[in-house]
């Protein structure tokens, strides 16, 4: 049994991971601050199940303590899966700063803490935006990523840097993955995938930014789950992996297919293009698929049933 610290433990994300290591026999030690990004009692709720199990611990605390999270960290832990971070591309605009403090500083403590405590395995959960508006499709780990279009997708990929200077430097086994739309039951309600299903069972307009062309590779969470885990068990040197679906949807192709499963009538309020928000995202996954053996299996369809029967539970 093994002993794993997961950082947002109380996020969407999080939660599943945490119960995912729970049922496989590890011991899990939750860190989440519970900030109000979204309202903190549905993250709670998030972690309803991890709670009744004798191995999860929740520790509520912020990963810029570097106080709390060396305390959080110290004696007998295998690895960290650090999760925690200010989301959202849009928000990141309006308040940059702050996402440099949470996701830059936040995971430099993380990984100063880990080193500190003696820890060699270390997963960092970095985003398909850090790829920006890569002309070339699907997207490879290899391609450059220089050109961030969002403050969320430069903390992104300062993440990386930090975590390739923790490998160089200390030996450290760490591995970044780069998600891509993950959707599925607990998904934070201000996702478009969650707003948009709200929306239209209440026959309300959903905001469409643009023609609806722009196109994302929707991975549902049990596959990425399945990779993060994957990663955790083969953490070994600097690595970096792309954990989508291959499968890109538009958005217009997305609202048809919600109106399916949904069996209602959407009511498109449509708005320009936001700044920062990508053309398209579209993992190569060949990289996962053969050092990692990650193989996604929910079709679009399957998810997004699994999902409304969630959310209408």
């Amino acid at each position: 049994m093994s002993t794993i610290a997961v950082t947002g433990a109380a996020g969407f994300i999080g939660s599943h991971v945490c119960e995912a290591l729970l049922a496989r026999g590890d011991r899990v030690i939750g860190i989440d601050n519970f900030d109000d990004f979204y309202d903190p009692a549905i993250k709670r709720a998030n972690l309803t199940a991890c709670s009744a199990n004798q191995q999860f611990k929740l520790i509520e605390a912020d990963i810029r303590d570097a106080d709390a999270m060396s305390a959080a960290l110290a004696g007998g832990i295998d690895a960290v899966i650090h999760l925690a971070a200010r989301a959202g591309v849009r928000p990141s605009i309006e308040q940059p700063v702050l996402y440099a403090d949470v996701n830059v500083n936040g995971t430099a403590v993380m990984l100063e803490a880990a080193r500190q405590a003696g820890i060699q395995r270390f997963i960092f959960a970095s985003s398909s935006s850090v790829y920006g508006n890569n002309p070339k499709v699907p997207f490879s780990e290899t391609d450059p990523v220089d050109h961030p279009i969002s403050p969320y997708a430069a903390t992104k990929k300062a993440g990386e840097l930090l975590c390739h200077t923790y490998a160089h430097l200390f030996g450290m086994n760490i591995t970044c993955l780069r998600f891509f739309t993950v959707y599925g039951p607990r998904q934070r309600p201000d996702l478009a995938i969650h707003k948009f299903a709200k929306l239209m069972l209440a026959e309300q307009p959903i905001p469409v930014y643009g023609d609806g062309s722009t196109s994302r590779d929707y991975t549902y969470i049990s596959d990425t789950v399945d990779g993060v885990l994957r990663a955790l068990d083969r953490c070994t040197g600097f690595q970096l992996y792309n954990l989508g679906n291959s499968q890109p949807v538009t958005l217009n192709e997305l609202i048809a297919a919600l109106e399916r499963t949904l069996r209602k009538k959407v009511i498109i309020n449509r708005k320009p293009v936001q700044s920062g928000d990508v053309e398209r995202t579209c993992a190569d996954i060949a990289r996962a698929r053969e050092e990692l053996d990650y193989t996604p299996r929910v079709h679009l369809a399957n998810g997004l049933a699994q999902f409304v029967a969630w959310m209408c539970s």
